[in-house]
């Protein structure tokens, strides 16, 4: 089995366990590629076998699994360079709250062995695509989310929204957020959006901190496409897609739809969206509760 492996550059120190994933591939008998960038940043720290390993750069690797050691920022920078290739991603975090990170350090031997005994789940979810021939995007793809944002005034931005080019409204408000069910627990969640569960088919569409008592979100299926346009006193705004932002003029026009691809999550058998919600989140979670 061919395994690519991503890694946070920034905190090489603390993902010591790689060591131990890196044993228990090679006893696997696998074949191990690994982000030149992360090898390098963990060789200091860790001091990685240099045998039976592949190093690669940008998009030139072939693999069955990617694992991605960081936290969803991480994992969401992979799932840009995987998904558009098929392979799976096992997410493990040494980050904060890692909820699309699967497994913890601790489980790392364990996740392994369930993925070679076939004891896991695949989850595919979907991803959102933006289209403006005005000002292409390098990288499109959102799995967490698509921002509409104002940039460099206390103004708000007008935000006129069209669904399959029916008007939805106008939104006076410091941004726009269009979520995926996997980014409702991102972005979209803190600005008031709703948690919606994978495989709803569904986008939620959140205004942050809308001029209004009457605007609340909006959820609507994930085959219509969203077309906006942006007015803004300095005449420009930024666009974020999962975390990554560009400038864009306000005579840009944006398609937002779902992405032909999807990107697939390897889960543990015993890990599942709604215990995610509880133990990562404090879903539900009564401080009454003894």
């Amino acid at each position: 089995m061919k395994f690519a492996i991503f890694g946070n550059t920034f905190q090489a120190q603390e993902a010591s366990f790689t060591q131990t994933l890196f044993r228990v591939l090679e006893e696997k008998q696998a074949h191990i590629s690994v982000c030149k960038a992360f090898y390098d940043a963990q060789n200091p720290f860790n001091n990685l076998p240099q045998d039976h390993i592949t190093l690669f750069e940008g998009d030139d690797f072939e693999a069955d699994i990617a694992i991605s050691i960081g936290g969803d920022g991480t994992f969401l920078r992979t799932a840009g360079r995987v998904a558009p290739k098929g392979i799976p991603i096992l997410g493990i975090n040494t980050g904060r709250l890692g909820f699309l990170t699967d497994a913890t350090p601790d489980e790392t031997e364990k996740a392994i062995n369930e993925i070679y005994s076939n004891q896991y789940c695949i989850e595919e979810r979907s991803v959102l695509e933006l289209v403006c021939e005005e000002n292409p995007f390098a990288t499109p793809f959102a799995l967490n989310e698509i921002a509409i944002l104002k940039r460099d005034s206390s103004s708000m931005i007008s935000i006129h929204t069209s669904i399959n080019q029916t008007y939805l409204n106008t939104y006076q408000a410091d941004g726009l957020v269009i979520a995926t069910p996997t980014g409702s627990t991102a972005y979209s969640l803190s600005v008031g959006g709703p948690i919606i569960a994978p495989y709803t088919g569904t986008i939620a569409i959140t205004p942050v901190a809308p001029h209004s008592l009457n605007v609340r979100p909006i959820v609507i299926r994930d085959d219509w496409e969203i077309n906006l346009q942006v007015e803004s006193r300095s005449h420009n705004f930024l666009v974020a897609i999962d975390g990554t932002s560009e400038t864009f003029q306000e005579t840009s026009t944006l398609r937002i739809r779902k992405a032909k691809h999807a990107v697939k999550v390897i889960k543990q058998s015993n890990h599942t969206f709604f215990s995610s919600l509880r133990n990562k989140m404090m879903w539900g979670i009564d401080s009454r509760s003894r």
